[in-house]
């Protein structure tokens, strides 16, 4: 069996010269049960190699049971890491290292390893009691099926339990070091120091030293396995990434809403408030936001779905910026009281960050299939604008448009974000906060409306040339006006059950929407500006198909562009005109072909579906296999004409 020399202080120095191999880049993968901190395993190689210089990008995988039982399939975590040294969009479409602590863990992402990819198992977990609920009749390890991979069956658990032998810890404490020490035995073979994650550990146990010393024992031992033993032949280089210049840190797409919000609150100088549910995988705003007090955020956690949204209408009612989060399920319940928002015209914040449905459906896996729902999901003419985030770090930047469309427009805004956007992470490039836009805000003063010093009268749905109506501060003297449900007379606001009046109100609130294609950029396009195939993408598509994308077009067969939308309500003013100077268009989505069908009914255009509705993103190779499919079909005469 094998041994491990005890960790030093040193342990980041090699004592053996082992050949360097020079890497674009490289995918990591850490797999086991959902209590063998897969999570935290993968979160600090991000943050190390976001620290050496790599650009990066994650994809965590969390189990749907909150409890399944340990040793199943269905309690699987995993958390795969791409870091490069140059631009990359996408987490990996496979993974060149594969970490298993189990044989389940094994079993169920053994698939996305590449043929003679590095696969590291924890060889003390394969016993026959294991075996069984991972679906083995055999032990994997010793009857050839996994003879084309580089093999290395590591005694992770008795090497972890020797390297905390002397710190009188039980069996669980000591078996919860594990990860730790297969991050050491990672972080040796990827050149990546241990000093950040050793400052993790300190600061993170602080309050408990002997886990602390346990923790760094292990990691320690992992990385001076690889280094002393020979069980591995060479380690492997990424280089620094050519980033443009600046401060970065790690950012995930929960995280970066809610960073987003709080700087909108800030350039508009206007008091945010949260009210929510929790819910997965939206959770994380109510949990972040929280953490900022000291930046005027309020947060409310609320009973359930429909007192959260009223309680942030009534919040935007009193001035203040409203602001809900839930995932499909919640949203449902919202939709009354969003509502209520449209028929008010009060600002609103709706993020929706989009999970596996429909009900319950897959409550930790992504999927982009809400966009009809907060689209068309309310009863009567009901229209609202809707952005979306195309990935972690993107997210900072669409909460802030959201906020200047809602308080610009006086609407409910939906931002719609989804498990892969919310849960990932990338290098975030921190923003001058001097230059962040400033957001417009006006409240009408009483001395503007005292008619009895020469004011015009109040008329709390007179509008100005974006067809918003003002925002009142409730209390504000001579601004008294009714508000609720019921449909508004134009102009004055009272209470009006006129069908006229009714129609016109119904079309002035759709014209205001509509106008929002005014305020917004122009659609752009990456590629030629006409050709033969223009792939449309939304949301967290965006990094496989933009990678999809620029490895067509070098490879110079096809006239190939990428053109994606961050505005799904109102669609860019330019679009229809973008979309007919291309002979075909492809549309990748994670649903059944939601967005294919506003496409083909607004603008006339036979567009064409990738779908998929598996709880995981695309792979870039997926994409480019349905380009190459598509660009092999022959065009009909009206494609021909661009009609």
């Amino acid at each position: 069996m094998s041994t491990v020399t005890q960790p030093t202080d040193s342990s980041t120095a090699p004592s053996r010269s082992v050949p360097v191999t020079e890497l674009s880049d490289a995918t990591v993968r850490f797999c086991g049960d959902s209590g063998d901190g897969m999570q935290l395993a993968g979160t600090q190689l991000t943050n190390t190699s976001a620290l050496v210089g790599n650009d990066i990008a994650t994809f965590p995988d969390f189990p749907a049971e909150i409890r399944a039982p340990r040793g199943t399939k269905a309690g699987v975590s995993g958390f795969q890491v791409h870091f490069a040294g140059s631009d990359i969009y996408t987490p990996g479409d496979q993974v060149d290292a594969l970490v298993a602590m189990n044989p389940a863990a094994l079993a169920t992402n053994l698939g996305d390893l590449v043929p003679a990819g590095i696969l590291i198992v924890d060889r003390d977990e394969f016993e026959e009691k294991n075996l069984k609920p991972a679906g083995y009749v055999k032990n994997p390890l010793l009857d050839g099926s996994l003879d084309k991979f580089r093999l290395f069956p590591v005694d992770i658990t008795r090497l972890t339990r020797q390297a905390v032998d002397d710190l009188d810890l039980g069996v669980k404490e000591s078996d919860r070091c594990r990860n730790f020490f297969a991050m050491g035995l990672i972080f040796w073979l990827y050149e990546r120091p241990l000093e950040p994650t050793l400052r993790y550990i300190d600061a993170k146990f602080a309050k408990n030293p002997k886990v602390a010393e346990a923790n760094r024992r292990a990691l320690k031992a992992g990385y001076n396995y690889g280094d002393t033993t020979e069980a591995f032949a060479a380690r492997y280089h990424v280089s620094k990434a050519s980033l443009p210049p600046g401060k970065y840190r790690n950012i995930m797409g929960n995280e970066a809403l809610a960073y987003g919000l709080i700087a909108a609150a800030k350039q508009s100088d206007c008091e945010l408030f949260l009210a929510t549910y929790p819910i997965t995988p939206a959770s994380d705003i109510l949990h972040e936001l929280a953490k900022h007090k000291n930046f005027g955020v309020r947060t409310f956690q609320a009973e359930d779905e429909i007192a959260a949204v009223t309680a942030a209408l009534g919040a935007s009612f009193g001035g203040a910026m409203g602001v809900t989060s839930s995932s499909g399920p919640g949203i449902a319940l919202k939709q009354e009281g969003i509502g209520l928002g449209v028929m008010t015209e009060l600002p609103l914040i709706v993020i929706n960050v989009q999970r596996g449905g429909p009900s319950t459906g897959l409550p930790t896996k992504t999927e982009q299939a809400d966009l009809l729902q907060v689209l068309f999901g309310r009863n009567g003419e009901c229209p609202v604008p809707i952005v979306a985030a195309r990935s972690p770090a993107d997210c900072f930047d669409t909460a802030q448009e959201a906020w200047r469309i809602a308080v610009r427009f006086m609407t409910p805004v939906f931002i719609l974000s989804d498990g892969y956007i919310a849960n990932g992470s990338e290098p975030w490039l921190v923003p001058d906060v001097a230059k962040l836009p400033k957001i417009a805000v006006r409240h009408p003063s009483a001395a503007e409306h005292d008619t009895q010093s020469g004011g015009r009268p109040f008329l709390p749905y007179e509008r100005d040339e974006r067809l918003a109506r003002p925002w009142a501060i409730p209390g504000t003297p001579g601004l008294m006006h009714r508000i609720g449900g019921l449909e508004k007379q134009d102009v004055t606001g009272n209470v009006n059950y006129e069908p006229a009046n009714h129609e016109h109100m119904v079309h002035q609130r759709a014209k205001k929407i509509a106008g929002i294609a005014d305020d917004i950029p122009p659609q752009t396009v990456d590629g030629p500006d006409a050709g033969d195939l223009l792939v449309l993408s939304w949301g967290g598509t965006y990094g496989a198909c933009a990678t999809a994308v620029h490895q067509v077009q070098q490879s110079g067969t096809a006239t190939v562009a990428h053109a994606h939308l961050r505005y799904l309500n109102p669609l860019p003013a330019n679009l229809g005109d973008i979309l007919a100077r291309y002979k075909r268009v492809l549309i990748p989505e994670l649903n059944l072909g939601q967005l294919r069908l506003l496409i083909r009914g607004r603008y006339l255009v036979d567009a064409i579906g990738l779908n998929k509705v598996q709880g995981r993103p695309f792979h870039v190779a997926e994409v480019v296999q349905k380009i190459q499919d598509v660009l092999r079909l022959e065009p009909t005469s009206e494609v021909r004409d661009g009609r």
